[in-house]
This record gives structure tokens, C-alpha cells and sequence, in this order.
């Protein structure tokens, strides 16, 4: 994607952000977080998820004191019989249907600017997005190939290593999935670089893992970067130093063997 249309799909201050076809999910996301940010922005998420305001019928009492009596009748309220806070809400009915149509790519555009309302807007395009199974299956593939080929790379801090997990698991969230936390925790732990093997172990003796959550686990091992960088230093010295490699080797270790990746539902 190009800068220009990462913009568009961002949005900005005064305009919704665009529809991306491939990723509906987290543009609807977006684009209620921005109605909700406008001014009358609970009016405008109101009538983009309950619809817009339906005038009410006004009775109009009957004349019992004619000869053929009268019965009570009713009007469909008017101008002028509207409240302060329903001619606001009307407002924002309005406001709605643009904030969504500016959101939306021409072809979708077309294939919805017949509808009258902000939520009838809103279900059409989520019907037209969510409408392929093919889609949805080629999402979720992909969502769980990141799930198995994720893993920390050589020299990365904690937490930039935390922050992409963090992002793939809000990923699984966006998508109705829910990995069990023991799944989410050894994931975590078990793809850190060898240089936190000491620290991971801890974390096992000392954490309940079906209980606990990656950003705790996260917010007791950032306080060992600096010794997990010195690790890493000597590392790379020794492998660099062909006598102390084979010092090294001639020297039996052991490293801690931690459980693998349960399956993550």
C-alpha cells in the first residue's frame, strides 16, 4: 500500500478513514472511534447501530360532543412539535450517513447510496464484505501462518519483540478469536531468543501461566535487557574467536527446557 492510500485508510482529523477491502475489520473499527470522536458523536454511533430517529404520531383528542362523536386520531409529529435533543439526533442521522459514505470507495459507494439510513448503510457493507467465505477462510489462514511463524529475531529488544506480539494478538481479537492464555504465554516465552532462557525459566517457576497474561510476563523480563544485551555480546565474541568457540564447546552446559506451544484454542 502506498503512503497516499495508508493515509486514506488512516483518516484524519476531518475525514473518516477508507474502506480497504481486504481488511473490514479493523476499518469498521476505525471508522466508529472516529464518529464517536465527532461532535454529536454518540448520536452519530447511535444511529449508525440503532438507527435513526422516527418522528412519533401526535394524538389529536376527538369531539365527543357532536352528535356523530369524533373519534381521537393522531399526526406524524412535525417541525415544529420537535424537541431540542430529536432535532439534534436528526442532525446526527444526517451526519452519520456522510461520515460512512466518505469512508467508502466508489464501487461500494455506488452499491449503497440508495439506502436511506446510516445503519441500513452500515449492515449493506458489512454484508457485501462479509459475504465471502473464501475471504474469511483466506484471513483466518493467514492470521494463523503469522500465529506459527512468529518468533523473536536476532538482537531484537523486548519490547519491540512485545509490541509486534501484542499486535498479533489484537489481530486474533479483531477476528473473534481467542487463544487460551496458556497458548498466549508460551508463545511468548517459548520464541524469545536464547539469551533469555535463564529469565524464561523464572518466569515458569515463578508464574502461573494459565492465569497470568503476556504483558505481566512482559513487565517482569524488560528489566533484563541489559543483561540479555551482555549475553548477546559474548555471543557474538566467541563466535567470532575461533579459540574461545572451542573453549566453549569443550564446556558441557545444559539449557532449560521449557514446554512447547500448546494449541491455542
Amino acid at each position: 500500500m502506498s503512503t497516499q492510500q495508508d493515509i486514506y485508510a488512516a483518516g484524519s482529523e476531518n475525514r473518516p478513514p477508507m474502506l480497504n477491502k481486504e481488511n473490514y475489520v479493523p476499518w469498521s473499527s476505525r471508522l466508529l472511534r472516529y464518529a464517536k470522536s465527532r461532535p454529536n458523536g454518540k448520536l452519530i454511533y447511535n444511529s449508525i447501530m440503532n438507527g435513526p430517529y422516527v418522528r412519533r404520531m401526535i394524538p389529536e383528542p376527538g369531539d365527543p360532543a357532536r352528535t356523530v362523536p369524533v373519534p381521537e386520531t393522531f399526526h406524524e409529529q412535525t417541525d415544529d412539535e420537535l424537541t431540542e435533543a430529536e432535532i439534534k439526533q436528526m442532525e446526527a442521522d444526517d451526519q452519520a450517513i456522510q461520515t460512512i459514505l466518505l469512508g467508502l470507495p466508489e464501487d461500494i459507494y455506488a452499491a449503497v447510496d440508495s439506502c436511506e439510513t446510516a445503519q441500513e448503510i452500515w449492515l449493506r457493507v458489512q454484508q457485501m464484505m462479509k459475504g465471502s467465505d473464501i475471504g474469511i477462510q483466506e484471513k483466518k489462514a493467514k492470521l494463523f501462518n503469522e500465529w506459527e511463524r512468529f518468533t523473536s529475531t536476532d538482537g531484537e529488544s523486548i519490547e519491540s519483540y512485545y509490541h509486534r506480539f501484542l499486535k498479533l494478538m489484537n489481530d486474533f481479537k479483531r477476528n473473534k478469536h481467542f487463544p487460551e492464555k496458556i497458548a498466549s504465554n508460551l508463545k511468548f516465552l517459548n520464541n524469545l531468543q536464547p539469551e533469555w532462557s535463564r529469565h524464561v525459566t523464572i518466569v515458569h517457576q515463578t508464574k502461573d501461566l494459565h492465569t497470568a497474561d503476556y504483558t505481566q510476563l512482559y513487565d517482569f523480563l524488560k528489566y533484563n535487557q541489559k543483561e540479555v544485551d551482555e549475553l548477546r555480546a559474548e555471543r557474538l565474541a566467541k563466535t567470532q574467536d575461533p579459540l574461545a568457540l572451542m573453549a566453549n564447546s569443550n564446556n558441557s552446559f545444559s539449557i532449560s527446557v521449557v514446554s512447547p506451544d500448546l494449541t491455542i484454542f
